[in-house]
């Protein structure tokens, strides 16, 4: 748990452009993640909204993402569950959140 701690006092003091992630007020390992549409897309504009866990086996697996946010795109199912190999087996306990 302290790693997670240690990790998520970067976010802040290292923002990336245009994403922006709180942890959950009663849950370290939950966040609240908004995205601003990515400039000349078609979701340029608006916003993103997700949902990410860190499991108990993190860093040793991926972290868990949810789109919460309607969208249609070939990596988001319709429940939200977003296929990229990062997210299942090409997860490394070298990657980090900022990376997701």
């Amino acid at each position: 748990m302290a790693g997670i701690i240690k990790e998520t006092q970067h976010l802040p003091a290292e923002p990336v452009p245009g994403i922006k992630a709180e942890p959950d007020e009663s849950n370290a390992r939950y966040f609240h993640v908004v995205i601003a549409g990515p400039q000349d897309s078609p979701f340029e504009g608006g916003t993103l909204k997700l949902e990410l866990f860190l499991p108990e086996e993190y860093p040793m697996a991926a972290p868990k993402v949810c789109c919460i946010t309607k969208i249609y795109h070939p990596n988001v199912d319709k429940l939200g569950r977003i296929c990229l190999d990062i997210l299942k087996d090409k997860w490394t306990r070298l990657y980090a959140m900022s990376n997701v």
